[in-house]
C-alpha cells in the first residue's frame, strides 16, 4: 500500500461517506439564492465551529510533525516543526464556508502564507496543480492559482490558540475562498503537480473547484 493512502477506506465511517455521496447525487442543499451579501447561496450562519472529519482524528505531536513540499518544484523542502515556526508568520481574518451549508464569520488565523512557501520551493513551469495529503489519508486538489491567493495559509493557530487536534492541528491548510473541504486538516505533504488529480471528495461527486459563491458543491 502506498504511503499516501494508508488504508483510509478501511478506517473511515462508511455511513458518513455514503450519505455525503448521496447528497452529491441528489444535489442536496443547492438553492441558488443568498441571504446576505456576505453569506453565499444556501449557507446559514453559525457561532460555533462544527467538527467534521472522516471519523479519524490523528494525533501528531510537534516532535513528530513533518511537512514535505515536493513534486514539480526546483527546491523541495522537508520542514520539521522548528523550521515551520521559524518561517515568517502571518495573521489573517477570514470566513469559513462549509459545503454542509454552514458558515462562520471572522476567524482569526496565524500561520505561514502559501506565497512564502511558493517563493521558497520555486514551482517549475509544468506545475499547474497542488495536491494536499493529510495524516488521515485524506487528499484534496486545487490549482496553483488557487493555492497562491494572498489569504491562503498553512495555519497552526485559531483565535490566538494552537489549533486543536479535532480541527486539524498541529497544522492545516486554510483556503477561505473555497468550501472548507479544500482546507485539508493534519497536512503532511504539499505536492506540486503537472496534471490534476481529484482528491477524496472530488472522486465521490464533489466539485473540482468548490467556489461557494457559485454554489459549486457537486460535480
Amino acid at each position: 500500500m502506498s504511503e499516501d493512502k494508508p488504508g483510509i477506506l478501511g478506517q473511515i465511517k462508511e455511513k458518513l461517506v455514503s450519505s455525503k455521496q448521496k447528497w452529491a447525487k441528489e444535489g442536496r442543499l443547492l438553492t441558488g439564492t443568498s441571504n446576505a451579501e456576505r453569506l453565499p447561496p444556501g449557507q446559514r450562519l453559525v457561532r460555533e465551529w462544527p467538527v467534521l472529519d472522516l471519523g479519524i482524528q490523528p494525533h501528531v505531536s510537534h516532535e513528530d510533525w513533518k511537512l514535505s513540499i515536493d513534486g514539480e518544484v526546483e527546491n523541495p523542502l522537508a520542514w520539521d516543526w522548528q523550521s515551520f515556526a521559524a518561517a515568517p508568520q502571518s495573521d489573517d481574518v477570514s470566513d469559513i464556508h462549509c459545503v454542509t451549508a454552514w458558515s462562520r464569520y471572522d476567524n482569526h488565523w496565524q500561520g505561514v502564507k502559501s506565497q512564502y512557501l511558493i517563493d521558497l520551493v520555486k514551482p517549475k513551469p509544468a506545475a499547474k496543480h497542488v495536491i494536499f495529503h493529510s495524516h488521515d489519508g485524506y487528499t484534496t486538489n486545487v490549482t496553483l492559482e488557487m493555492f497562491a491567493a494572498p489569504d491562503v495559509l498553512i495555519a497552526h493557530s485559531w483565535e490566538g490558540e494552537p489549533l486543536t487536534r479535532q480541527h486539524g492541528g498541529p497544522a492545516r491548510i486554510v483556503m477561505p475562498q473555497f468550501y472548507f473541504w479544500k482546507s485539508a486538516k493534519w497536512v503532511r505533504r504539499i505536492e506540486f503537480a503537472a496534471t490534476d488529480r481529484p482528491g477524496f471528495w472530488e472522486e465521490r461527486g464533489y466539485h473540482n473547484i468548490g467556489d461557494p459563491w457559485n454554489e459549486e458543491r457537486y460535480s
